[in-house]
């Protein structure tokens, strides 16, 4: 799907995405990545939902967002909260979702001027 511009250019923005990769201002990713609105993408080593550790939690908490939007590949799936706890023993709130869904909660959080990261798991 491709989503319109916006006056939030100056941000890392979610420009497109589908089932095999995300673009974030018109670069095309097709691997786990962290995106906020401030912060270059960076790549996750996180090769699949049941990879997922507590620290790759850590990693994203490093930031201090509010709030972590996690997209969980084609379906949505829910962090079991011991892997959360990094974020959420800091206030630091979780949502699960799934790749599609979590894309566009980032822009609608992000154009709100919301600290939110946007944490993508795309499965090798």
């Amino acid at each position: 799907m491709k989503l319109h511009n916006t006056p939030t250019q100056q941000y890392q923005t979610v420009t497109a995405y589908d089932e095999s990769g995300v673009e974030i201002n018109m670069s095309r990713f097709s691997h786990s990545l962290t995106v906020m609105p401030e912060t270059p993408p960076a790549a996750w080593p996180v090769s699949s939902f049941e990879a997922l550790q507590v620290e790759h939690f850590e990693q994203i908490g490093a930031a201090s967002p509010d709030v972590v939007i996690l997209g969980t590949g084609a379906q949505q799936r829910f962090a079991h909260p011991r892997l959360t706890t990094p974020l959420t023993s800091r206030r630091i709130g979780v949502e699960c979702m799934d790749n599609q869904a979590a894309c566009r909660t980032y822009n609608i959080l992000m154009g709100e001027g919301r600290k939110v990261a946007l944490a993508l798991i795309f499965e090798n």
